[in-house]
């Protein structure tokens, strides 16, 4: 039966699920290359080899995240996971805050991909940062260019993020090639990464920052509902796109820092592409910049999925607004989509006159801790569930994975404290960026109280009637 809102006749056969592992695989790798890991260089250039560190630490929380949301969507493969997982192990309400809190967080942060893909395409059209401006239009173009793939069809935005997938690999593995091959060498001059000395405060302001371009592990669990075989496709993409995401940043992100001063790369726009000009000339740098722009372009489209879902899943379990249940002829959220595109609009004018690394900077952190607020979550509904056998066969106990889901709660615990300490190094934004994600969640909780007493007042007058 079809929700209320929708413009499906009652009684017509669900759509045929359209996302196959290979599609999956593309949504959760797309989402998290994308413009963020090209921008992300000049972030982590004040902590020096403490941004290895860091990533090694993100690398490890990623996977352990990664299998705590395969083993919930191996039993639980409906849609909306961000929602599902909380709501089964807590109740409606932490369901609804933690899937408000994530939607917020999502085109929030999409705010900052548009950002990074911008950066990248004014060194291709240096015109864009010349015309007054120039990088929020071309960045609202961009988010509704997208708007538009996404509501033609979740088919069309899938086959467009595998291509774009694809293509954004090529410019990282080119930096993992360029790095053997020159670190290969032995040649200690070609080091210029500036002494800083380790801390603990440098490496877990490190690792907040690396955790951004992994964050999109769990993008296969929203639209499960458009998935073949959502029990099988959804575990293998999500544990399987992550690891190899994370190695290959590992890897990349480490041979710029490596191979360029912090001083220089610090006030870079486009690192990798710098990179690629020191070594390789002019022409990889615009190769670079040109498949990193695409890289954003790709994880824009499939965030722009993500942000469109997430409501319509909550307006469907009819504790959101009806409105964002509403679909198209192509059996899309189109309201959900035009609604949350809005959004990102005004987020991007009201932030574009600051420097776009700053901007970037902190967007980041304010997405960043709200996402892990909602892993913290996820990851004690794992423990939960499975202390109480219900994820295991015949109600067993899985003692692994309660030990794993006790692991990604601690990692998300520690990064979520070390973005409220992150201000001693950033001039008063961690604390800000923190109590901005924060007041995300907690807009949630009288806005679900108010939608349900909505729900009862409507319930009571269709008896009375």
């Amino acid at each position: 039966m079809n929700q209320p809102g929708t413009n499906n006749p009652q009684g017509t056969a669900p759509p045929p699920r359209q996302l196959g592992f290979w599609l999956c695989l593309a949504l959760v790798v797309g989402n998290m290359i994308g413009s963020g890991v090209f921008l992300l260089p000049a972030s982590l250039a004040p902590y020096g080899l403490n941004s290895i560190v860091g990533w090694i630490f993100t690398a490890s929380g990623g996977v352990l995240l990664a299998v705590v949301f395969a083993a919930l969507a191996r039993v639980y493969p409906q849609a909306g996971g961000p929602y599902l997982y909380p709501r089964v192990a807590f109740g409606e309400c932490a369901g609804f805050v933690m899937a408000w809190g994530y939607w917020m967080s999502v085109w929030v942060g999409n705010a900052a991909i548009a950002i990074g893909s911008v950066a990248y395409l004014s060194e291709l059209v240096p015109a864009i940062k010349s015309v007054k401006g120039g990088p929020a239009l071309t960045a609202v173009a961009m988010i509704w260019i997208l708007t538009f793939v996404n509501w033609r069809g979740v088919k069309t935005a899938g086959v467009f993020q595998l291509v774009t997938t694809v293509l954004k690999l090529i410019p990282l593995l080119a930096v993992v090639i360029l790095a053997i091959v020159l670190l290969g060498r032995g040649d200690a001059t070609l080091i210029k990464v500036e002494p800083q000395p380790f801390t603990v405060s440098a490496m877990t302001a490190a690792a907040i920052l690396t955790l951004w371009p992994l964050l999109g592990l769990e993008s296969a669990t929203v639209p499960a509902e458009n998935v073949i075989d959502p029990e099988r496709n959804i575990p293998r993409s999500t544990l399987w796109g992550t690891i190899v995401t994370a190695l290959i940043y590992v890897v990349a992100c480490s041979a710029v820092i490596l191979l360029i001063p912090g001083s220089q790369l610090k006030d870079s726009n486009a690192p990798f592409a710098e990179l690629m000009r020191l070594f390789w000339g002019d022409w990889a740098a615009t190769a670079v910049a040109l498949f990193a722009f695409i890289s954003g372009f790709g994880a824009l489209n499939g965030w722009i999925l993500i942000q469109g879902e997430m409501p319509r899943v909550l307006a469907k379990e009819k504790i959101f607004p009806q409105v964002f249940a509403h679909e198209s002829r192509y059996r899309t959220p189109d309201y959900s989509l035009f609604i949350t595109s809005a959004l990102v609009t005004i987020v991007m004018l009201m932030n574009y006159s600051a420097s776009m690394v700053a901007v970037f900077t902190k967007i980041i952190l304010i997405s960043t801790c709200a996402y892990l607020v909602m892993y913290l979550f996820c990851s004690l509904a794992a423990f939960r569930l499975a202390l109480r056998g219900d994820l295991g066969a015949r109600g067993r106990r899985l003692s692994w994975l309660i030990v794993v889901a006790i692991l990604a709660g601690l990692y998300s615990l520690w990064t979520l404290w070390g973005a409220a300490a992150f201000p001693v190094a950033m001039g008063g934004v961690g604390i800000e960026a923190f109590w901005w994600a924060m007041g995300l969640f907690a807009l949630g909780l009288p806005l679900y109280f108010l939608l349900k007493w909505q729900r009862r007042r409507a319930a009571n007058a269709a008896v009375a009637t």
